[in-house]
């Protein structure tokens, strides 16, 4: 008898999975390889060559042994912040196994379907809703794919292929969809990366001060500590990328924004915020919210699953769970053609009437 595979195994996006679906990451998880470069290897040419010269330069209440330590520790920082934000779920939305039925009264339907579960142009019911958040009508889109209206903020990553809830971006260093459930340990890896750059690029500039002073010229300096050199320009030159960075998402934090939607406003689109609630408040929301549990059960059996169907609330915007057993095999197409022929036997019965 063939084993039961689990919901993982399944998936329908593009996501790949470790340690038995226990870690998901996104497809261009390999790009990861080149970020742990980016931060690893910096901090090793300091630990092994700048870091062990300060050591007998600062020997006066072991600041030397201070400065090594405080490196290595925003590394490991900055290492597992950069893991809770890669090997998670970014808040991704459940799939439908089926289209929205509640929403065909007063619209046309057949019982045509594309392949991949994707709904052809015969059906026809609302392909956008509008919702109310904090008084404020949003526009919330039914997505094709994922078969489900998108709950507020929401989008479909294109790279990953979810749905994803207060989508900010897609992270290519991260190998992961930035979104609702890793967005605080994104910005706080990305500000963490920033301070541990400012750290070895003011280190490595204190050395190369104290090698002037030594020598009294700058070339038996960078003669005698090239590393401390290449490395105050890489940091400059990075700095200028990730400092930039964080000061962005500081504004987007203030303001309540994501990537996406401040993108999106450059545009031309003039949309009020609904979300804006205040700097205060905004910053209490991303930092001092709790982190809600996944809505997807990556280690449960397919054949178990109860799918959260996302539904928007009209009165407002929130998203509700609407349950309902998903089998495997559901023919979609069948389903739709019961809806049509019962309403064609509907009509024909008012004709005879």
């Amino acid at each position: 008898m063939e084993e039961p595979k689990r919901v993982y195994q399944v998936w329908k996006g593009k996501n790949k999975f470790f340690f038995g679906g226990r870690l998901m990451f996104g497809p261009d998880v390999g790009s990861l390889i080149f970020t742990l470069l980016l931060i690893l290897a910096p901090v090793f040419v300091f630990c092994a060559l700048v870091a062990t010269k300060l050591l007998h330069e600062l020997h006066s209440y072991n600041a030397g042994y201070a400065i090594l330590f405080l490196v290595i520790f925003l590394t490991i920082y900055v290492l597992i912040l950069l893991f809770l934000t890669s090997a998670r779920d970014p808040g991704v939305v459940p799939r439908s196994t089926n289209p929205p039925s509640e929403e065909f009264g007063g619209y046309e339907s057949s019982a045509s379907v594309e392949v991949g579960g994707k709904l052809s142009e015969n059906l026809q019911f609302p392909r956008s809703k509008e919702v109310f958040v904090n008084g404020v009508p949003v526009r919330v889109k039914y997505c094709e794919t994922c078969m489900v209206y998108r709950p507020p903020r929401c989008s479909h990553c294109s790279i990953c292929d979810n749905c994803v809830e207060r989508f900010d971006h897609h992270c290519p260093w991260v190998g992961q969809c930035i979104g609702k459930r890793n967005y605080r340990t994104f910005f706080l890896f990305v500000s963490s990366s920033a301070l541990l750059c400012i750290t070895v690029f003011s280190m490595s500039a204190l050395h190369m001060k104290l090698l002037i002073n030594k020598h009294a010229t700058i070339l038996k300096a960078i003669k005698e500590s090239p590393a401390s050199l290449v490395l105050i320009a890489y940091c400059f030159v990075l700095l200028w990328f990730i400092g930039g960075l964080t000061f962005f998402h500081l504004y987007l934090i203030c303001s309540n924004q994501t990537t996406y939607e401040n993108f999106r406003r450059r545009g031309g689109s003039r949309v009020v915020n609904a979300f804006d609630r205040g700097c205060t408040n905004n910053f209490v929301e991303i930092f001092c919210g709790k982190t809600e549990p996944s809505r997807i059960k990556l280690r449960s059996y397919a054949h178990q699953v109860v799918a959260n169907f996302a539904y928007v609330s009209e009165k407002n915007g929130t998203v509700e769970d609407r349950r309902a057993n998903v089998e495997e095999g559901v023919d979609i197409g069948n389903d739709i053609l019961k809806i049509s022929q019962r309403r064609d036997s509907v009509r024909a019965g008012e004709q005879i009437r």
